[in-house]
């Protein structure tokens, strides 16, 4: 089966390309799952319910988060009600939201999803490596392809995650700093890897932001507010192809679409994706 993690979606461009490009993607790459990192989709930071629907409409089965994740706070009104979508599972277990779950692929299979925050640079939460022994114990057995968006600063920690819980789970998947990195690999126990998948949004830009804020702000100091870019447009992510019996990664392999893409993408599947032009994302 073949799993797709799509990286962090930024702004109502990135949004925009999901919606246009997944539909098609999803039947050129045989994908039988899409999870998506969403938590920088509303206006560049959090997420809210109607775009989260939006994603869900064009296709992505399952949405993690990370740092972001309740910087709208209408979110918490999906995040404890049976929707597909995790909190970073480290965070207070009083904070809102799921730790993990369990989502049926287009092939019949379940696939257990959950995320971890990383610590190095990042802001304080409990012991990713304690927290994923606890969850991979909660996981019934019974569902041997597990995901991991490990949302995460630092490459050695994410490096870490990889060969601490290789061939205990099928994919460890970073996220969080917007640059897809060149590691995809299978671990010696099975176990598909990548740093990070990269980012879905506009690439003239720093990480998803105009420049010439970003700039002036750094170099200035004056506070401004960091506008989210409109283009080079691409989707980022990473396929991996899992064994659905054992749970073992059997490829991974990076993607990154371009808005020159879409056209062939569309004209798989029709009517074509319908975009939001929402005020809020």
């Amino acid at each position: 089966m073949n799993i797709l993690l799509i990286g962090d979606i930024v702004g109502r461009p990135g949004k925009q390309i999901v919606q246009r490009a997944l539909p098609g993607l999803r039947m050129e790459a045989a994908l039988d799952l899409v999870i998506a990192n969403a938590e920088n989709v509303a206006g560049g930071s959090g997420l809210t319910p109607k775009i989260f629907a939006e994603l869900r409409a064009a296709g992505v089965d399952c949405v993690t988060m990370g740092d972001h994740i309740y910087r709208r706070s209408e979110i918490e009104t999906i995040l404890d009600t049976g929707q597909p979508i995790v909190k970073p599972a480290n965070f207070p277990r009083s904070a809102p939201g799921r730790d993990w779950i369990v989502v049926r692929a287009a092939n019949g299979v379940d696939v257990a999803v959950f995320s971890l925050l990383g610590r190095l640079f990042m802001r304080p939460v409990d012991c990713p490596w304690t927290r994923a022994d606890q969850l991979l114990q909660d996981i019934p057995p019974t569902v041997p392809v597990r995901v991991l968006d490990f949302h995460a600063e630092a490459t050695s920690e994410k490096q870490l995650m990889g060969r601490y819980l290789d061939g205990r789970v099928s994919a460890v998947l970073g996220t969080h700093t917007h640059v897809a990195t060149a590691d995809e690999q299978i671990l010696p126990r099975g176990t598909a890897f990548q740093c990070d998948v990269g980012m879905t949004g506009p690439f003239e830009s720093i990480l998803g932001r105009e420049i010439d804020r970003v700039t002036l702000t750094t170099v200035t100091f004056r506070p401004t507010y960091f506008q989210v870019a409109r283009n080079d447009v691409r989707l980022g992510g990473t396929v991996v192809e899992v064994d659905p019996a054992t749970g073992r990664a059997l490829s991974i392999r990076r993607l990154q679409l371009r808005e020159s893409d879409l056209p062939r993408l569309e004209r798989l599947c029709a009517p074509a994706a319908i975009l939001s032009e929402s005020d809020d994302d």
